[in-house]
């Protein structure tokens, strides 16, 4: 009789253990949505980023359904925000860990090159030159150089602006493309330049300058009421992301994402998200 008693009190002894061990087993497993899963085998240019724990984008901070910052949250919106996300979470990294910096025109270029940007999707147009200086993903969107002006001075083409002012942003290649048109015509025009979009819309309303000059779909963010895009249409071109010269792993790595979103349908779901069609 005590010895079956002893041996009844060895087996509840050894179950409660057993499922001791098991509960702590359970404790330790992390909760499924802490972090993203890891992406395994990445290029060694990508796994740095992801080493670093963040990826960081120079964007547009004043266009319209590409790159538009809160200016009361200071959070961003747009397509190449969006594509930013994209790609961080192809990565295995989250969305809070994509640090975003405005830039413009002038200063993405010297971003890049000093280290302070992994990548650039900031409206960057594609080109030859630019090629020689910085790496470029395929392109994912085409545009064409226009011109907003005032209704009310009725301008109905760049012939019309011969011997006007035409603001444009520092850094970009709109004046080339326009001064191109513009001696194919005969006629003369004068470029103030301006830090910013919002800088040159300021100065058509003011009549500080006759016309804004930019790509169509950036200037279909400053229309309003009294103002319109001319018929007119400049040196197509593409947009493309920009990386540092020379870091071809996470070129190529944008561009398996673009090839994936185009063979989805991803992509014309955010031309079609941010009225880009």
């Amino acid at each position: 009789m005590r010895k079956s008693v002893w041996l009844m009190l060895l087996v509840i002894v050894l179950a409660l253990g057993t499922l001791g061990l098991a509960g702590c087993g359970g404790a330790d497993e992390p909760a499924d949505d802490e972090t993203p899963d890891a992406v395994s085998d990445l290029p060694a240019g990508v796994q740095e980023i992801v080493d670093s724990g963040k990826l960081r984008v120079g964007v547009k901070a004043d266009v319209p359904n590409f790159g538009l910052q809160d200016a009361a949250s200071g959070e961003f919106s747009g397509m190449e925000i969006d594509l930013a996300y994209e790609l961080a979470e192809r990565m295995g990294l989250s969305k809070d860990a994509v640090e975003f910096e405005a830039v413009t025109a002038k200063t993405r270029g010297p971003l890049l090159d000093n280290g302070q940007l992994d990548v650039v999707i900031a409206t960057f147009t594609i080109n030859d030159e630019r090629k020689e200086q910085w790496n470029f993903s395929q392109p994912y969107y085409q545009d064409e150089v226009g011109l907003l002006v005032k209704s009310e001075n009725g301008f109905t083409g760049l012939a019309d602006l011969d011997g006007k002012r035409i603001g444009v942003a520092q850094g970009a290649t709109t004046a080339d493309a326009v001064q191109v048109e513009a001696d194919a015509a005969d006629i003369s025009v004068e470029f103030l330049e301006f830090a910013t979009y919002p800088e040159i819309n300021a100065a058509l309303e003011s009549g500080r300058v006759d016309a804004f000059s930019v790509d169509k779909s950036i200037l279909s963010g400053y229309v309003t009421d009294d103002s319109e895009i001319l018929p007119d249409g400049f040196a197509p071109q593409d947009y493309g992301a920009a990386m540092k010269k020379g870091n071809d792993d996470l070129t190529s790595f944008f561009d398996d994402m673009l090839d994936d979103m185009r063979a989805s349908g991803a992509l014309d779901e955010l031309f079609e998200k941010w009225n880009l069609l």
